[in-house]
């Protein structure tokens, strides 16, 4: 399958290692932290990916001229959400499924190669953590997905969105349905959510690992992380 990389956000959490960089190219261990997530794809039998970037877009076409992977570069001019930066890559998965994963957010190889399904169903990533608040909490009935509830206030599971997914074309036609948020953005999990409704999406565990670059203090974690695989 193809790949697609969000990577359009200005990664203000980030600063000020994102002054002069978005926050893929902060380097990990000495080297872009864009790099491991390439690598992990061509392990994972990826061959083609295309990167949606908006903020320091010409920093991210310096480094895909100089790797060796297969890169079409997607500008997202404006930040209007999640999304919108998928409906980007419409014409580059052409009618193909294709998965999904933001620039910020690393997975093993046989978990990147597990979630390229073949069958008629989208998929999203779950893994389980102690503090679910702080992001989309999955409700399912065995492996399918019924709804996602952004940052619940009130404890309603602890199986969580990692940010990994497998989409069919599904994706393209529930992201024309929905409508703005309320921050003004098209959000990619009202889509899926949509698609929920009729039971055309289904949840697979990772069993690896996931990294998340949200903030400047994730870097040691990560690289100590990095270190030891």
């Amino acid at each position: 399958m193809k790949a697609v990389i969000l990577a359009a956000g200005k990664g203000l959490r980030m600063l000020p290692l994102t002054r002069d960089k978005p926050k893929t190219l902060i380097e990990i261990n000495g080297k872009p932290f864009l790099s491991y997530l390439l690598e992990h794809l061509q392990k994972a039998g990826i061959t083609e990916t295309a990167i949606v970037a908006g903020y320091k877009i010409e920093k991210i076409a310096e480094f895909a001229k100089k790797h060796d992977a297969a890169i079409t570069l997607i500008e997202q001019q404006q930040l209007r959400g999640t999304g919108d930066a998928v409906m980007k890559a419409k014409e580059f998965v052409d009618g193909e499924d294709f998965i999904m994963l933001g620039g910020d957010n690393l997975f093993s190889p046989a978990d990147l190669q597990a979630i390229q399904k073949d069958d008629e169903y989208c998929y999203v990533g779950g893994w389980k953590t102690a503090n679910p608040e702080k992001y989309g909490v999955m409700v399912c009935t065995g492996n399918v997905l019924l709804k996602i509830i952004e940052k619940p206030k009130t404890f309603v599971g602890d199986l969580i969105n990692a940010g990994l997914y497998k989409f069919t074309p599904d994706i393209f036609e529930a992201l024309g349905k929905i409508g703005l948020s309320e921050r003004g953005e098209l959000e990619l999990t009202d889509a899926i959510s949509l698609l929920a409704e009729s039971r055309k999406v289904k949840v697979m565990m990772l069993q690896d690992y996931w990294l998340d670059l949200g903030t400047k203090e994730d870097v040691p974690k990560v690289e100590a992380f990095l270190k030891k695989l």
